[in-house]
């Protein structure tokens, strides 16, 4: 089954495929889009293009585990792209995932411009990985 997951941002969005084994996350792209409406239709054309089974959207919840405002909009826009898809999607946890996913570009010499455009991509591909990783045990 390919799963596509989001990593939401105000700014950018990033996402990430996983493999039709639902083993590896690969990041897929970054969307710059601040307008919830015309975001929505570009993932669901990604869901199209990818032939994605499920949608996995990353849930930022506070360190201490509780939800805030970021948390009600990350459901409301899973939810948007449920009704806008027909895929059922499930919410995972991304605390740490950006702080990591700037370790990981660090430790490939990612710098700069280049790294402001991948880090949300590669962020979705953390969220993704988890979730995959988790559904293994």
């Amino acid at each position: 089954m390919i799963i596509l997951s989001v990593d939401l941002g105000h700014a950018r969005t990033g996402l990430a495929v996983s493999d039709k084994s639902g083993f590896l996350a690969s990041s897929l792209c970054v969307i710059t889009e601040r307008q919830d409406e015309k975001l929505i239709e570009k993932i669901a054309e990604k869901v199209a293009e990818t032939k994605a089974e499920r949608i996995v959207v990353g849930l930022p919840r506070n360190m201490d585990g509780t939800e805030g405002e970021s948390a009600s909009h990350a459901r409301e826009i899973a939810q948007k792209l449920t009704e806008r898809t027909g895929i059922p999607h499930e919410m995972q946890d991304e605390r740490g995932t950006t702080i990591t996913a700037h370790h990981y570009l660090s430790a490939g010499n990612v710098y700069g411009k280049k790294r402001k455009q991948k880090v949300d991509a590669v962020a979705a591909s953390i969220i993704l990985q988890n979730y995959l990783d988790s559904r293994k045990g």
